[in-house]
Protein backbone atom coordinates (compact mmCIF):
# COMPACT_ATOMS: atom_id res chain seq x y z
CA UNK A 1 0.00 0.00 0.00
CA UNK A 2 1.84 3.11 -1.22
CA UNK A 3 0.55 6.84 -0.37
CA UNK A 4 1.55 9.61 -2.60
CA UNK A 5 2.68 12.49 -1.64
CA UNK A 6 2.88 15.56 -0.56
CA UNK A 7 -0.11 15.20 1.92
CA UNK A 8 -2.44 17.66 3.11
CA UNK A 9 -3.38 16.44 7.22
CA UNK A 10 -6.95 17.14 7.90
CA UNK A 11 -7.21 17.23 11.38
CA UNK A 12 -11.28 19.02 11.31
CA UNK A 13 -11.98 20.01 14.45
CA UNK A 14 -10.44 18.45 16.94
CA UNK A 15 -9.84 19.66 20.31
CA UNK A 16 -7.30 16.61 21.44
CA UNK A 17 -3.75 16.96 20.63
CA UNK A 18 -3.89 13.29 21.04
CA UNK A 19 -6.49 12.73 19.07
CA UNK A 20 -4.20 13.81 15.61
CA UNK A 21 -1.42 11.43 16.28
CA UNK A 22 -1.27 10.33 12.73
CA UNK A 23 -0.89 14.00 11.61
CA UNK A 24 1.44 15.00 14.35
CA UNK A 25 3.53 12.18 13.54
CA UNK A 26 3.63 12.91 9.87
CA UNK A 27 4.54 16.43 10.35
CA UNK A 28 7.23 15.08 12.77
CA UNK A 29 9.00 12.79 11.01
CA UNK A 30 8.09 13.90 7.53
CA UNK A 31 7.81 17.16 7.04
CA UNK A 32 9.38 17.24 3.27
CA UNK A 33 5.95 14.76 2.39
CA UNK A 34 2.87 17.25 4.63
CA UNK A 35 2.20 20.45 2.09
CA UNK A 36 -0.23 21.77 4.95
CA UNK A 37 -2.64 21.56 7.46
CA UNK A 38 -6.58 21.88 7.15
CA UNK A 39 -8.90 22.47 9.98
CA UNK A 40 -12.35 23.80 10.43
CA UNK A 41 -13.70 26.00 12.93
CA UNK A 42 -14.18 24.53 16.57
CA UNK A 43 -10.15 22.68 16.06
CA UNK A 44 -8.07 24.25 18.91
CA UNK A 45 -4.54 21.87 18.14
CA UNK A 46 -2.29 22.18 15.23
CA UNK A 47 0.39 20.03 14.12
CA UNK A 48 2.33 23.57 13.69
CA UNK A 49 2.74 23.56 9.78
CA UNK A 50 1.04 25.91 7.11
CA UNK A 51 -2.55 25.76 7.00
CA UNK A 52 -4.04 26.11 3.98
CA UNK A 53 -7.58 24.56 2.42
CA UNK A 54 -8.22 22.07 -0.39
CA UNK A 55 -8.11 24.63 -3.30
CA UNK A 56 -4.34 25.92 -2.23
CA UNK A 57 -3.08 22.53 -1.42
CA UNK A 58 -4.30 20.54 -4.78
CA UNK A 59 -2.59 24.23 -6.72
CA UNK A 60 0.60 23.71 -4.53
CA UNK A 61 0.67 19.56 -5.83
CA UNK A 62 -0.80 17.98 -2.83
CA UNK A 63 -1.55 14.15 -4.38
CA UNK A 64 -2.85 12.74 -0.83
CA UNK A 65 -6.10 13.94 1.87
CA UNK A 66 -5.01 12.64 5.10
CA UNK A 67 -7.53 11.79 7.61
CA UNK A 68 -4.78 12.85 10.42
CA UNK A 69 -7.61 12.48 13.32
CA UNK A 70 -8.82 9.61 15.43
CA UNK A 71 -12.01 9.27 17.48
CA UNK A 72 -13.05 6.97 20.32
CA UNK A 73 -14.35 3.32 18.56
CA UNK A 74 -12.21 4.76 15.10
CA UNK A 75 -15.50 5.63 13.10
CA UNK A 76 -15.57 8.33 9.90
CA UNK A 77 -18.63 10.70 10.81
CA UNK A 78 -20.48 11.43 7.36
CA UNK A 79 -20.16 15.35 8.54
CA UNK A 80 -16.49 15.14 6.88
CA UNK A 81 -18.33 13.63 3.35
CA UNK A 82 -18.22 17.15 1.49
CA UNK A 83 -14.36 17.66 2.31
CA UNK A 84 -13.34 13.97 1.50
CA UNK A 85 -15.32 14.60 -1.64
CA UNK A 86 -13.73 17.86 -2.44
CA UNK A 87 -10.70 16.34 -2.24
CA UNK A 88 -11.31 13.80 -4.64
CA UNK A 89 -12.50 16.18 -7.19
CA UNK A 90 -9.14 18.23 -6.36
CA UNK A 91 -7.16 15.30 -7.73
CA UNK A 92 -6.23 13.79 -3.95
CA UNK A 93 -6.39 9.98 -3.27
CA UNK A 94 -7.99 9.81 0.38
CA UNK A 95 -5.34 8.05 2.95
CA UNK A 96 -7.50 7.23 6.45
CA UNK A 97 -6.37 5.21 9.47
CA UNK A 98 -9.35 4.79 11.39
CA UNK A 99 -11.04 1.41 12.02
CA UNK A 100 -13.87 1.84 9.84
CA UNK A 101 -13.21 1.64 5.79
CA UNK A 102 -13.84 4.16 3.73
CA UNK A 103 -14.59 1.95 1.12
CA UNK A 104 -17.87 1.19 3.27
CA UNK A 105 -19.62 4.01 2.39
CA UNK A 106 -20.97 3.42 -1.02
CA UNK A 107 -20.92 7.62 -1.67
CA UNK A 108 -17.33 7.48 -1.47
CA UNK A 109 -16.78 4.55 -3.73
CA UNK A 110 -18.87 6.02 -6.71
CA UNK A 111 -16.93 9.38 -6.12
CA UNK A 112 -13.84 7.68 -6.28
CA UNK A 113 -14.67 5.54 -8.98
CA UNK A 114 -15.55 8.62 -10.99
CA UNK A 115 -12.56 10.65 -10.37
CA UNK A 116 -10.14 7.51 -10.59
CA UNK A 117 -8.73 8.32 -7.09
CA UNK A 118 -7.97 6.14 -4.84
CA UNK A 119 -9.40 5.46 -1.22
CA UNK A 120 -6.32 4.30 0.84
CA UNK A 121 -7.81 2.66 4.55
CA UNK A 122 -4.33 1.88 5.27
CA UNK A 123 -5.31 -0.06 8.61
CA UNK A 124 -6.57 -2.66 6.91
CA UNK A 125 -3.79 -4.62 4.34
CA UNK A 126 -5.00 -5.28 1.05
CA UNK A 127 -2.63 -7.42 -0.45
CA UNK A 128 -2.95 -11.16 0.25
CA UNK A 129 0.36 -12.90 2.46
CA UNK A 130 1.47 -16.44 2.69
CA UNK A 131 2.21 -18.09 6.01
CA UNK A 132 6.19 -17.34 7.37
CA UNK A 133 8.89 -19.27 6.21
CA UNK A 134 11.90 -19.14 8.19
CA UNK A 135 14.55 -19.08 5.57
CA UNK A 136 17.48 -16.70 6.24
CA UNK A 137 17.29 -13.46 4.02
CA UNK A 138 19.89 -11.29 2.98
CA UNK A 139 20.59 -7.97 4.74
CA UNK A 140 20.40 -6.87 8.06
CA UNK A 141 17.65 -5.80 10.64
CA UNK A 142 16.98 -4.10 13.90
CA UNK A 143 13.53 -4.55 15.25
CA UNK A 144 12.04 -2.24 18.60
CA UNK A 145 10.45 -4.21 21.12
CA UNK A 146 8.70 -3.27 24.43
CA UNK A 147 8.02 -4.00 27.92
CA UNK A 148 4.40 -2.77 27.23
CA UNK A 149 2.43 -1.56 24.84
CA UNK A 150 3.02 2.56 24.06
CA UNK A 151 6.27 2.36 24.88
CA UNK A 152 7.61 4.51 21.92
CA UNK A 153 8.58 1.71 19.92
CA UNK A 154 7.86 3.69 16.62
CA UNK A 155 9.30 6.63 17.87
CA UNK A 156 12.89 4.77 18.92
CA UNK A 157 12.86 2.82 15.30
CA UNK A 158 12.42 6.82 13.64
CA UNK A 159 15.38 8.53 16.41
CA UNK A 160 17.52 5.19 14.97
CA UNK A 161 17.08 5.37 11.40
CA UNK A 162 17.93 8.99 11.63
CA UNK A 163 20.90 8.13 13.96
CA UNK A 164 21.95 5.67 10.95
CA UNK A 165 21.66 7.92 8.03
CA UNK A 166 23.63 10.30 10.02
CA UNK A 167 26.20 8.29 10.39
CA UNK A 168 26.13 6.72 6.75
CA UNK A 169 23.84 3.49 7.11
CA UNK A 170 22.41 2.38 4.12
CA UNK A 171 18.69 2.11 5.88
CA UNK A 172 15.14 1.87 5.31
CA UNK A 173 12.26 2.50 8.15
CA UNK A 174 9.72 -0.43 8.29
CA UNK A 175 6.24 0.55 9.70
CA UNK A 176 4.06 -2.42 10.83
CA UNK A 177 1.23 0.50 11.90
CA UNK A 178 -0.87 3.21 10.60
CA UNK A 179 1.19 5.94 11.76
CA UNK A 180 4.56 4.58 10.70
CA UNK A 181 2.74 3.96 7.03
CA UNK A 182 1.45 7.26 6.71
CA UNK A 183 5.49 8.40 7.93
CA UNK A 184 7.15 5.60 5.26
CA UNK A 185 4.96 5.72 2.76
CA UNK A 186 4.02 2.24 2.40
CA UNK A 187 3.57 -0.80 5.31
CA UNK A 188 1.73 -3.63 6.33
CA UNK A 189 -0.82 -2.69 9.50
CA UNK A 190 0.70 -6.24 11.20
CA UNK A 191 -2.00 -5.89 13.55
CA UNK A 192 -5.21 -6.25 11.00
CA UNK A 193 -3.29 -8.83 9.32
CA UNK A 194 -4.92 -12.87 9.98
CA UNK A 195 -2.57 -13.98 12.43
CA UNK A 196 -1.43 -17.00 10.78
CA UNK A 197 0.24 -14.98 8.04
CA UNK A 198 1.56 -12.36 10.06
CA UNK A 199 5.05 -13.57 10.18
CA UNK A 200 4.61 -13.85 6.67
CA UNK A 201 3.71 -10.74 6.05
CA UNK A 202 6.90 -9.29 8.14
CA UNK A 203 9.22 -11.13 6.37
CA UNK A 204 7.54 -9.53 2.76
CA UNK A 205 8.25 -6.01 4.60
CA UNK A 206 11.52 -7.08 4.92
CA UNK A 207 12.87 -8.70 1.69
CA UNK A 208 16.50 -9.79 0.79
CA UNK A 209 18.56 -6.84 0.63
CA UNK A 210 22.72 -6.33 0.37
CA UNK A 211 24.55 -7.42 2.87
CA UNK A 212 25.04 -4.08 4.52
CA UNK A 213 21.82 -2.76 4.17
CA UNK A 214 19.48 -2.19 7.66
CA UNK A 215 16.03 -2.65 8.25
CA UNK A 216 14.78 -0.58 11.16
CA UNK A 217 11.52 -2.45 11.82
CA UNK A 218 9.04 -0.48 13.79
CA UNK A 219 7.79 -3.19 16.97
CA UNK A 220 4.23 -3.98 18.01
CA UNK A 221 2.55 -4.75 21.15
CA UNK A 222 4.63 -6.77 24.05
CA UNK A 223 5.50 -10.45 24.52
CA UNK A 224 4.12 -9.12 27.84
CA UNK A 225 0.54 -8.43 27.27
CA UNK A 226 -2.00 -10.95 27.25
CA UNK A 227 -3.97 -9.27 24.61
CA UNK A 228 -0.98 -8.21 21.75
CA UNK A 229 1.68 -11.11 22.38
CA UNK A 230 0.78 -12.62 19.12
CA UNK A 231 1.61 -9.88 16.60
CA UNK A 232 4.73 -9.27 18.63
CA UNK A 233 5.51 -12.99 18.75
CA UNK A 234 4.65 -12.80 15.16
CA UNK A 235 7.11 -9.79 14.13
CA UNK A 236 9.54 -11.42 16.48
CA UNK A 237 9.97 -15.06 13.91
CA UNK A 238 9.14 -12.94 10.79
CA UNK A 239 11.79 -10.01 10.81
CA UNK A 240 14.61 -12.12 12.05
CA UNK A 241 16.48 -9.51 13.83
CA UNK A 242 20.00 -9.17 13.73
CA UNK A 243 19.50 -6.80 16.74
CA UNK A 244 16.99 -6.07 19.37
CA UNK A 245 16.29 -2.53 21.01
CA UNK A 246 14.32 -2.70 24.24
CA UNK A 247 11.79 0.29 24.87
CA UNK A 248 10.80 1.24 28.37
CA UNK A 249 7.97 3.66 30.03
CA UNK A 250 8.60 4.83 33.27
CA UNK A 251 6.22 4.74 36.59
CA UNK A 252 4.12 1.81 34.81
CA UNK A 253 3.18 -0.86 37.57
CA UNK A 254 0.53 -2.88 34.86
CA UNK A 255 0.50 -3.93 31.46
CA UNK A 256 -1.94 -0.85 29.53
CA UNK A 257 -5.56 -1.41 30.09
CA UNK A 258 -5.29 -4.47 32.30
CA UNK A 259 -4.85 -2.85 35.64
CA UNK A 260 -4.63 -6.00 37.20
CA UNK A 261 -1.95 -7.53 35.24
CA UNK A 262 1.78 -7.88 36.33
CA UNK A 263 4.23 -5.40 34.75
CA UNK A 264 7.54 -7.57 33.43
CA UNK A 265 10.96 -6.01 34.15
CA UNK A 266 13.46 -5.22 31.48
CA UNK A 267 15.59 -8.54 32.54
CA UNK A 268 12.17 -10.14 31.77
CA UNK A 269 11.48 -8.44 28.22
CA UNK A 270 15.53 -9.14 27.20
CA UNK A 271 15.18 -13.38 27.85
CA UNK A 272 11.32 -13.41 26.68
CA UNK A 273 12.30 -11.63 23.35
CA UNK A 274 15.57 -13.03 22.84
CA UNK A 275 14.24 -16.73 23.47
CA UNK A 276 11.60 -16.02 20.83
CA UNK A 277 13.52 -14.03 18.49
CA UNK A 278 16.51 -16.93 18.18
CA UNK A 279 13.79 -19.55 16.27
CA UNK A 280 14.65 -17.90 13.16
CA UNK A 281 17.99 -16.05 13.84
CA UNK A 282 19.87 -18.17 16.51
CA UNK A 283 22.62 -14.87 16.40
CA UNK A 284 20.42 -12.47 17.25
CA UNK A 285 21.65 -9.56 20.53
CA UNK A 286 20.03 -6.76 22.21
CA UNK A 287 21.86 -4.01 21.45
CA UNK A 288 20.65 -1.00 23.10
CA UNK A 289 17.67 0.16 25.70
CA UNK A 290 15.47 2.90 24.97
CA UNK A 291 13.51 4.57 27.66
CA UNK A 292 10.71 7.00 27.20
CA UNK A 293 11.38 9.65 30.27
CA UNK A 294 9.30 12.70 29.28
CA UNK A 295 7.34 11.96 32.85
CA UNK A 296 10.52 13.27 34.77
CA UNK A 297 12.98 16.20 33.99
CA UNK A 298 16.01 15.25 31.43
CA UNK A 299 18.32 15.51 34.09
CA UNK A 300 16.80 12.70 36.16
CA UNK A 301 16.17 11.06 33.19
CA UNK A 302 19.41 10.81 31.90
CA UNK A 303 20.44 9.34 35.44
CA UNK A 304 18.01 7.01 34.93
CA UNK A 305 19.39 5.90 31.73
CA UNK A 306 22.95 5.83 32.97
CA UNK A 307 21.67 3.36 35.75
CA UNK A 308 20.37 1.22 33.57
CA UNK A 309 23.10 0.99 31.07
CA UNK A 310 25.86 0.01 33.86
CA UNK A 311 23.17 -2.65 34.91
CA UNK A 312 22.24 -4.51 31.70
CA UNK A 313 26.40 -3.35 30.64
CA UNK A 314 23.73 -1.91 27.19
CA UNK A 315 23.31 1.65 25.91
CA UNK A 316 20.70 3.10 26.99
CA UNK A 317 18.96 6.25 26.27
CA UNK A 318 15.87 8.26 25.82
CA UNK A 319 16.29 8.47 21.62
CA UNK A 320 13.82 11.64 21.56
CA UNK A 321 15.58 13.43 24.60
CA UNK A 322 19.11 12.42 23.68
CA UNK A 323 19.33 10.93 20.24
CA UNK A 324 20.13 7.12 19.55
CA UNK A 325 24.03 7.54 18.21
CA UNK A 326 25.22 5.61 21.48
CA UNK A 327 22.86 2.30 20.28
CA UNK A 328 23.61 2.70 16.36
CA UNK A 329 27.38 3.10 16.84
CA UNK A 330 27.51 -0.73 18.09
CA UNK A 331 26.16 -1.87 15.07
CA UNK A 332 29.16 -0.39 13.36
Amino acid sequence: MKIVPPYLLFIGDASDKLSIKMALSAAKWRPELCIGEYSVSGCSVTTGIEQMNIKQASDKGAKSFVLGFANSGGSLDKKWFPYIIEAMEAGMDIVSGLHEKLCSFPKLVIKAEQTQQKLLDIRHPQEGFVTGTGLKRKGKRLLTVGTDCSVGKMYTSLCIEQSMKALNFDVDFRATGQCGILIAGNGVAIDCVISDFISGATESLSPNNHAEHWDVIEGQGSLSHPAFAGVSLGLLHGSQPDALVVCHDLHRNHMRGLPKSQFPSIETTIALNLQAAKLTNPNVKVVGIAVNTSSVSVDEGQEICAAFSKQFTLPCVDPVRDGADSIVKTLL
